[in-house]
């Protein structure tokens, strides 16, 4: 399959950083087509320029133009596996960023074309999301306020992607209280999940 493994944390000696070398590690021998995109190693600009703003829709090129290599890669991808820490029960600002820059109108989806409508999907061609994060709240606290950051890719962006896409989570929770067991045992259980990926 081809997947593409988006990376984002600011420190790469980060336990992030170890589920990101892990996870491309896995797939590739898994025999998978992997591309990698680590945005704050690249130093990608997340922040949308108001001379971008105002050509947003009608001139959307200019922005593809800034980073053509990520939004080539989103439409070649089978797969996509983010890999991030969830802050303030969302992703960081830099793949937020990664988000309104590159899913764009004509990339990720197409503007609805009347009120009370929903955008039409774009990414028919992604067969699978796998999401990859951790977070200082207990899972209990996410459940019960909803868990917003799981809710952006499980609810707001699936429709995005193909109907029968396959959508795999694992979080860990309580990150600031977690042992070296606790976290050796969650990197073992996204490496067997990886490995379950068909090709």
């Amino acid at each position: 399959m081809r997947l593409l493994v988006v990376f984002c944390h600011p420190s790469g000696k980060s336990f992030g950083a170890a589920l990101f070398e892990m996870a491309c590690r896995t797939l590739r021998a898994a025999g998978h087509d992997v591309r990698a995109h680590d945005l704050y190693g690249e130093g990608f600009e997340p922040v949308m320029a108001e001379s971008e703003w105002d050509g947003y829709l009608s001139k959307t090129q200019r922005i593809i133009d800034r980073h053509p290599e990520h939004v080539d890669d989103l439409k070649w991808a089978e797969g996509l596996v983010v890999i991030y820490p969830t802050w303030f029960y969302g992703p960081p600002a830099m793949l937020k960023g990664w988000l309104e820059r590159v899913w764009l109108p004509g990339v990720a989806f197409e503007v609805a074309d009347a009120r009370l409508k929903r955008p039409k999907g774009k990414l028919g061609h992604i067969r699978l999301f796998f999401g990859v994060t951790t977070s200082g709240s207990p899972w209990w606290w996410l459940r019960l306020i909803r868990d917003p950051g799981r809710s952006l890719w499980t609810r707001g962006l699936r429709p995005l992607f193909a109907p029968d896409c396959k959508v795999i989570w694992r979080q860990l929770h309580d990150i600031n209280n977690s042992t070296e067991t606790h976290r050796t045992s969650f990197l073992a259980r996204v490496e067997k999940a990886l490995r379950r990926i068909p090709l």
